[in-house]
Order: C-alpha cells, then sequence, then structure tokens
C-alpha cells in the first residue's frame, strides 16, 4: 500500500481527514498518514523540510513560495466558502443599518475575508474595525464583543456559532463569499511530477470522502465518533452531529476552485505575504486529476452509487 503524509494544523479539520484517510485505504490502496504538525511555523515549513507530501488547511502562505524558487501545486478545492456567518444584536435588522458602528474581527485565520465581506455588504468604508484575538475573547469569541455593546457585529464560523445564538445574537442574511477554504491541499511541484497515479488515487479518495459526508452522512458520522470526536474535545454525540453537519453543509462533490474564489484568495495572501506580488494565482494550480475524475464519469458514478 502506497503512503502519503498529509499534515494539518487544526483539529476541527479532522472529520473530513478521517473520512479522507478511510477511504483511501478501503477503495484506493493508498495509507494516508495522519500528521498534527504545530506551531504554525513547523506547519508552514512541512513540505519543504520533507516532513509532510500533501497539506490540508488555509494555503495562503504557499503564494509566496514559488518567488523563492520553491514551487508548490495546489491540486483541489473541497470548500469554496469562507467563515462568513455575521452576528449582531436582535436590534439590528439588516447589514445596512451596521453603517457608522464597529465590526469585531477574528485576528486569526483570514482577517482580510472580512474586509471583502464587508466589501460585497457596501460597508467597507462606513464601518470601524476592530481587531480582536482570541486570546482576549477565547476562540471564535468575539461575539462577547457585540453582547458588550462595544461593536454592532463580528464574523463567525458555524461550528462555534450556536454560542453566539445564546447569547441573544441573531444571523444577518448575508451572500456567501467565495475563499478557497479550509480543506484546499497543496504539495510540492516535484512530489506531483513524481507521483501522477498515487495523487490520482488521492484524489479519488478525497471525492469519494466529499460523497461519503454529504450523501451518507450517517456512515461518514460514524468515522468521525471515532478519533475526530476525541481531538475535537467534544464528549455529547449531538454535538458532534451538529458539528459535522456545520463542516459538510459548505463542502463540494466536485473539488475545483472558482475564479472568485481565487481573487479573493489572492487577495488575502497578499495582505499576509507581500512577496506573493506579481504572481497569477492561475500558476499554482493543477487541476489535471480532478478533471479527469470528472471527465471520465468517476464522479458522477461515484454520486449516482451513493445516493
Amino acid at each position: 500500500m502506497d503512503r502519503i503524509r498529509l499534515a494539518y494544523r487544526d483539529n476541527d479539520r479532522t472529520p473530513v481527514i478521517y473520512c479522507i484517510r478511510e477511504m483511501a485505504r478501503r477503495h484506493y490502496d493508498v495509507d494516508v498518514e495522519v500528521l498534527r504538525i504545530q506551531p504554525t511555523e513547523e506547519y508552514e515549513a512541512a513540505l519543504f523540510a520533507g516532513a509532510a507530501d500533501v497539506l490540508i488547511e488555509h494555503t495562503e502562505y504557499l503564494f509566496g513560495e514559488p518567488i523563492r524558487g520553491r514551487n508548490v501545486t495546489m491540486f483541489c478545492a473541497p470548500c469554496i466558502i469562507a467563515e462568513s456567518n455575521l452576528v449582531a444584536p436582535a436590534s439590528i435588522a439588516t447589514p445596512e443599518q451596521l453603517a457608522g458602528g464597529t465590526v469585531a474581527i477574528r485576528a486569526a485565520g483570514r482577517p482580510q475575508a472580512s474586509i471583502i465581506a464587508l466589501r460585497g455588504l457596501g460597508l467597507e468604508g462606513r464601518v470601524q474595525t476592530i481587531i480582536v484575538p482570541d486570546s482576549e475573547v477565547g476562540r471564535w469569541g468575539q461575539w462577547k464583543k457585540v453582547v458588550s455593546g462595544e461593536c454592532v457585529a463580528t464574523f463567525m464560523s458555524s461550528l462555534y456559532l450556536p454560542h453566539a445564538l445564546e447569547a441573544g445574537l441573531h444571523l444577518l442574511e448575508t451572500p456567501p463569499l467565495e475563499v478557497i477554504g479550509q480543506f484546499a491541499q497543496a504539495c510540492l511541484t516535484s512530489f506531483a511530477a513524481a507521483n501522477d497515479d498515487l495523487l490520482n488515487r488521492y484524489v479519488k479518495a478525497v471525492i469519494h470522502a466529499l460523497c461519503l459526508m454529504k450523501l451518507q452522512p450517517t456512515a461518514a458520522l460514524e468515522i468521525a465518533a471515532g478519533e475526530p470526536m476525541k481531538l475535537m474535545k467534544i464528549a455529547d454525540t449531538a454535538e458532534l452531529a451538529r458539528a459535522f453537519e456545520s463542516i459538510v453543509a459548505p463542502l463540494q462533490l466536485k473539488p475545483y476552485p472558482t475564479p472568485e474564489a481565487l481573487t479573493h484568495t489572492y487577495e488575502i495572501a497578499l495582505v499576509e505575504y507581500p512577496s506573493a506580488e506579481g504572481l497569477n494565482p492561475l500558476a499554482m494550480w493543477d487541476v489535471h486529476w480532478v478533471k479527469q475524475l470528472d471527465d471520465s464519469g468517476f464522479v458522477d458514478d461515484l454520486i449516482a452509487s451513493m445516493r
């Protein structure tokens, strides 16, 4: 059985990761060795240090790497929707009513995505923004700044949304923001060139896992109830089911990036990694494995067999 070392940082990713691992083992003769690598500096060095073969996580920092001669290949995008649930007090009914107020933005992750979302709502320059680190309010606890009255709104991950809703806030209706999401995957270009068949089988496993989670959630939830549940520190099966549903909802069965998602992701990358200036973001992507499987009927046949 061939092996791929898959590295990640955040245990919230593990339901998807462990479904990929299980589908790879069961159906495609691939042993996916799952590696949690922290801190961030070690995770970001993992491909170049030879500590991992594939990354599954936010990958904006990689946009700067080709400039320094360390070429990477991004090859699938299972999620192209940002974590942009906008919550506000009950007294605010529409995003337009936020004008003149202050919006809390989480420091970790991709704060620029929130700026892009505000722009899409016509609020850029019409609201103030304040960066609030998790160390001040707890993980995804920026909603506390809204409850206290310091801010008029904040953006939330679906996984942590119940805390804000229980505190009396509510969701404002906003259009989805396309960004290459938290399950994007990348490897060294040299690894891709040397392992075409292995990556073909691995991408099959990724798509199979996506189909399992979307179309046969009970079977996928059994996988998530193993190690992922422990790693996410979830003790209650009902809470696991809710978290699982939040993770699965934005996944797409054909993991292509979109032009809008690429554009927004590149903007985010430039803010954090200015060395990517001038890079064509399309140069980072190779979707031929996804396209081959799509064109061959593999994806459609798999979907039909699992419905």
